[in-house]
Formats: structure tokens, sequence, C-alpha cells
């Protein structure tokens, strides 16, 4: 008796094997003089280039932006982006924020009306009112 291999190809899913991250560039902006901006201020000098060395795969760029609030935008590899203002928030605060971009996969929050989501067919296959005996047509 032979064994045969499956002639399924399987299907790509990321997070199984190498995981793909999806926010490719994150923009900081920030203001010098503005007191909105004094956290944003203290993140940049303390802990954006340990947080930017733990992720090389993530570009950053930190631009001012005089008279403006401080603002955080993620750019993701599906062309969409996402903004956070920090305003008034301290460097702590300012880095869970810039983990929640990281983290984020881009695409819109969506309402999830069924509890489970599969890519795979279902074993039994799709139900109908006119299967079995139960409903004469």
């Amino acid at each position: 008796m032979t064994i045969r291999a499956l002639e399924k190809v399987s299907v790509g899913q990321n997070g199984i094997g190498a995981f793909i991250l999806q926010c490719r560039k994150m923009d900081i902006h920030y203001c010098d003089y503005s007191g909105s901006s004094r956290g944003m201020n203290a993140f940049i000098k303390s802990q954006l280039s340990k947080f930017a060395s733990t992720h090389p795969q993530i570009e950053f760029a930190v631009s001012p932006r005089p008279r403006k609030h401080p603002v955080l935008i993620g750019h993701y590899i599906n062309g969409k982006q996402k903004s956070i203002c920090v305003k008034n928030m301290d460097s702590l605060q300012i880095l869970k924020k810039a983990e929640l971009l990281r983290d984020a996969s881009g695409e819109k929050i969506k309402k999830v009306n069924k509890p489970v989501t599969s890519i795979n067919d279902s074993v039994r296959g799709v139900w109908s009112p006119y299967h079995g005996s139960g409903m004469p047509v």
C-alpha cells in the first residue's frame, strides 16, 4: 500500500509560521514649546530610542509641528493609517498608545456577528431548510 500526500496546498495565515508585523511606519509629531507636548518630549528623549531598537521593522519619523498638539500616526501594509492625539499625556501613556498602534492591523473596527469565524469549510456542509424530511415543498 502506498502513501499519498495531500493534494491541497496550505493557505498562509498571519501568525502561523512567520509573523509579519502590520505596522510599517510610525510618524511622531510634537511641538517644542506647547504644554500639551510635555509628555511627548519626555517620551522622545527617554523611551523612543529603546522602543525603536526593539522594533527594527518599523520605520520611525519624528518631526516637529509648531503650535499643534502631539500626534502618533501609524501607517500599515494595507495602505491605511491610524492617528492618535496624545495631548496632555505622560510618557508612559504615550508608550501604551504607541504599542496599541504597533499591534493594530490598520483595519477599521467591525462588529462580529458570529462568535467563531473560520476560513475552513464546515464538515457538515451548508444548512438549508429543504434538507431532510421536515418540510414538504
